[in-house]
C-alpha cells in the first residue's frame, strides 16, 4: 500500500468562498467573519489512492472535508485482518472524533485519487463554540456518521454475499449519474462486507455475465438498479 506525507501533497490554503461545495460542508453555514476567527490556514490536499490520510492511534489535531473521491475507515482485528467500517465520500468530514477524543480510532485511506480540506479541530472546536448553527451542524454530522454505521453493520454485513453486494453497489452509485459507480480491489470489498476476496470476485464475475454491470472504462460500472434492488432485499 503506497503512503504518502501530507506536506508531500499540500497544493496551498483552500479559497473557502470559491468552494464548489460550500452549501453542503461543515463550514456552510460560515460568513467572512467567522472564517476571520481561523488563525490558522485551511489547507488543500490531492492525494493519489492507497494514500493514509491518518492512522488509528494518532495524536488527533485535523479534521477533513472530502472535496471529491472516497476514503474507507479500516480497524485491524488481533489476527492482522483489515475491517472496513465506513466509506466516506464528497462534503463528508473525517475525523470528527478529533474534537472530542485525543486520538483518531481508525486508519483513513483514500480508495480513489481523493481531494481534501484540512483545518484544525481545534479551530473548529472554538467556532462551534461561537455559532450555533456550526454546532448544529456537528452535531448532525455525528448522527448521520452513527446512522450510517447502524446501516453498514444491518445492510453490509448480513445477509448471502450476492446480497451484500448489491447493496454496496447501489449504494456507491446512489446520486451518480446514470446510475454509475467505481469499484475498488475485491480485497477491500471483502473487508467492507466480511467476505473472503474469493467470494467478492466471483460474485462480481457473475454479476458480469448476468449483466447486472457492465464495465465502461476501468472498474467504472453501470449497474441494473432494479435488479439489483431485487437481489439485494
Amino acid at each position: 500500500m503506497y503512503h504518502i506525507q501530507l506536506k508531500q501533497a499540500w497544493q496551498g490554503v483552500a479559497n473557502c468562498s470559491q468552494c464548489a461545495i460550500r452549501n453542503s460542508v461543515l463550514f456552510a453555514g460560515l460568513d467572512e467573519k467567522d472564517f476571520e476567527m481561523l488563525h490558522k490556514p485551511i489547507d488543500q490536499f490531492e492525494l493519489k489512492a492507497g494514500s493514509r490520510i491518518y492512522g488509528a492511534g494518532d495524536k488527533a489535531e485535523y479534521m477533513y472535508t472530502i472535496r471529491s473521491g472516497l476514503v474507507k475507515l479500516v480497524q485491524y482485528l488481533p489476527d492482522g485482518t483489515q475491517r472496513i467500517v465506513r466509506l466516506l465520500r464528497t462534503s463528508d468530514v473525517i475525523g470528527l472524533e478529533a474534537v472530542l477524543d485525543p486520538v483518531y480510532k481508525h486508519d483513513a485511506i483514500t480508495l480513489h485519487t481523493t481531494e481534501v480540506c484540512r483545518y484544525p479541530s481545534s479551530a473548529a472546536q472554538e467556532l462551534s463554540e461561537a455559532n450555533p448553527e456550526l454546532h448544529k451542524e456537528l452535531m448532525k454530522r455525528w448522527q448521520r456518521a452513527l446512522d450510517e454505521a447502524d446501516a453498514w453493520v444491518t445492510e453490509l454485513s448480513t445477509g448471502p454475499s450476492k446480497q451484500r453486494v448489491s447493496r454496496l453497489l447501489l449504494m456507491l452509485a446512489k446520486g451518480n449519474p446514470a446510475n454509475t459507480c467505481t469499484l475498488f480491489s475485491r480485497e477491500d470489498m471483502g473487508a467492507m462486507l466480511g467476505i473472503t476476496t474469493e467470494t467478492a470476485s466471483r460474485t462480481i464475475a457473475e454479476f458480469k455475465r448476468q449483466r447486472l454491470i457492465v464495465e465502461t472504462a476501468p472498474n467504472v460500472f453501470l449497474i441494473d438498479a432494479p435488479r439489483l434492488e431485487d437481489i439485494s432485499y
